[in-house]
């Protein structure tokens, strides 16, 4: 951890163990904000307990304890939150979302969402630091093996039908539409979105939020976007029968729609779709993509040591690999990990990078499709016509020392 970062760790320890007549508690919650950022935190947690307010930030997916927050010092941080995000700070016992903008480091600034909810304890706050990947929106950025990346470029380049990301929260589906998107975004093509909520601004494309009090829906929206006369459509998600419909027509009128589905693997969204009703002979016309993914941590350069690879892991690793892939991991005698330092905080691991698989609806599993059969059945088909499992992307990743199997069989949940 640089000196700089100390210095704000160890300001903040200071202020919040003052007595609350001497605390500033704007100063808290600012260098708060600016501290989490500096950990590329995507997350802080105001999380009350019984004996003070917890301060917790998601980094890379994990989240950490940070700091605590002296109990009479709680309600005024949470009131902070509230003026700041325009929220009303004479409600205790109800629900609020909101949203505001974080400036710092002369004019530099990002958005922040926020969501507080009663609990017995007290009002717990999570802020949702929006920054933007910037770089990451190049979808030679986001760890793609050059076979994934050249069937997704391949379905983008058609004009119409339906691209699917899947997975679940925080896999980085949005990220993947939105690079999705960069790479669309030229002065040729009229692109709008509607999206709950809008993660970031994208110049050039109209972008619409979802609105439950003015009842504007993702279904409501799309029929809405058909009006005004799209070339590519992004809905934020499919979620029920009605937008699934609206989404497979407007595919089949020739717009290009990308969105996403919450199933485990891309064969899952298939039958996801065939159970919001859509009939199979319109997947198979629509569905030109399905891309199953999750997010890795890397492995940190600074501190990473190069383990042998015990008989154990091997054994319990290959029976999760397709037979094509065996061969090739048996001739592997070590993996690489992070010792920890502090640079990645003592974790052994800075960033994340994606694991995939890409699901192609090719002749043959339209036909499957058709016939209805189980995801397994379809993944199957899919592995022999050449689809990479995310477990088998991801042990790629181990062999090329960029994650490790730890890793892998953490958010793959194997």
């Amino acid at each position: 951890m640089s000196e700089a970062k100390n210095n704000l760790k160890n300001i903040i320890e200071e202020e919040i163990k003052k007595p609350l007549e001497k605390a500033s508690i704007v100063d808290i919650v600012n260098n708060i904000i600016i501290y989490a950022y500096q950990l590329r935190a995507s997350d802080i947690h105001f999380q009350p307990k019984e004996s003070c307010l917890l301060v917790r930030f998601r980094i890379d997916g994990i989240t950490h304890n940070i700091f605590e927050i002296a109990k009479p010092l709680q309600d005024e941080v949470i009131s902070r939150l509230k003026i700041i995000s325009n929220l009303r700070i004479d409600e205790h016992f109800a629900a609020q979302d909101g949203r505001f903008r974080f400036y710092y480091e002369d004019k530099k600034f990002f958005d922040v969402r926020i969501s507080i909810m009663p609990t017995y304890y007290g009002e717990n706050a999570i802020l949702r630091l929006l920054v933007s990947p910037g770089a990451l929106f190049s979808l030679d950025k986001l760890g793609l093996s050059s076979k994934d990346l050249t069937k997704i470029k391949r379905a983008i380049k058609k004009p119409y039908g339906m691209i699917l990301a899947t997975g679940p929260t925080g896999s980085g589906k949005t990220t993947m539409l939105y690079t999705i998107l960069n790479v669309l975004n030229t002065e040729g093509v009229h692109i709008i979105t509607i999206e709950d909520p809008i993660e970031y601004a994208i110049e050039g494309i109209t972008q619409t939020q979802v609105n439950l009090q003015t009842n504007l829906t993702f279904s409501k929206g799309l029929r809405t976007i058909l009006r005004q006369d799209p070339d590519i459509i992004m809905v934020g998600e499919i979620r029920d029968q009605e937008t699934a419909e609206i989404s497979v027509n407007a595919a089949l009128t020739g717009h290009l729609l990308l969105s996403t589905l919450h199933t485990n693997d891309a064969p899952s969204a298939v039958i996801r779709l065939i159970e919001l009703g859509i009939e199979p002979y319109l997947i198979t016309s629509t569905v030109n993509i399905i891309i199953g993914q999750r997010l890795v941590r890397k492995i940190c350069d600074k501190c990473k040591q190069e383990r042998s690879l015990k008989d154990v892991e091997i054994q319990s690793l290959i029976d999760l690999l397709p037979t094509r892939s065996k061969a090739k991991f048996l001739k592997v005698s070590s993996v690489f990990y992070g010792k920890g330092c502090e640079v990645c905080n003592k974790t052994g691991y800075i960033g994340r990078t994606g694991i995939y698989e890409t699901l192609v609806i090719n002749e043959t599993i339209k036909n499957l499709i058709l016939q209805k059969v189980s995801s397994d059945i379809l993944k199957q088909e899919a592995i022999k016509a050449g689809m990479s499992t995310m477990i088998e992307d991801g042990i790629f990743k181990v062999i090329d020392g960029i994650t490790t199997i730890e890793e892998v069989l953490r958010v793959s949940h194997e």
